[in-house]
């Protein structure tokens, strides 16, 4: 269990829940402009509140769909970085999978509606940097190891 906790990049289940959220508002009608209007229906979602709670200072914070969707992707990121100090096969095909889960993400950002979002964007540079800090660490522990192994 352990080993596929490795190779798995957490920030997919952020990109595969907008994905299900994406695909299933626009699902269900054949015409463009119901579709279009479907989507634009489903993106101010990201504007509904949860919570709207009053401060000591009598301000009101009020949370969002897409505060919260972007907070829990926060913290996948977070154990990702963690994930991305160790090094070994199972690092490196997490790099290559978090590589793939990026273009995916890039991909449908420019090429489908749904997904030109400022929450989905900011996924989007989270996986990202995901695969840039993989990337950074695997290149300077390699270099540790070199430079320790030829010192011997």
């Amino acid at each position: 269990m352990g080993a596929i906790f490795n190779v798995f990049p957490l920030i997919l289940i952020p990109v595969l829940t907008y994905n299900i959220w994406a695909f299933s508002a626009s699902m269900g009608n054949a015409d463009s402009a119901v579709v279009g209007a479907q989507i634009l229906a489903a993106l101010e979602n990201h504007e509904s509140p949860i919570w709207d709670i009053t401060m000591a200072s009598g301000a009101h914070w009020i949370l969002t769909t897409g505060d919260s969707f972007i907070l829990m992707s926060i913290i996948l990121l977070f154990i990702e970085l963690l994930k991305s100090t160790s090094t070994g096969s199972a690092a490196i095909f997490n790099h290559a999978l978090s590589m793939l889960v990026f273009i995916i993400c890039l991909v449908e950002f420019l090429l489908h509606p749904a997904f030109a979002t400022s929450v989905f964007f900011i996924i989007m540079i989270m996986a990202l940097l995901d695969v840039l800090a993989g990337v950074v660490v695997t290149i300077i522990s390699a270099r540790r190891d070199v430079e320790f192994a030829g010192q011997g």
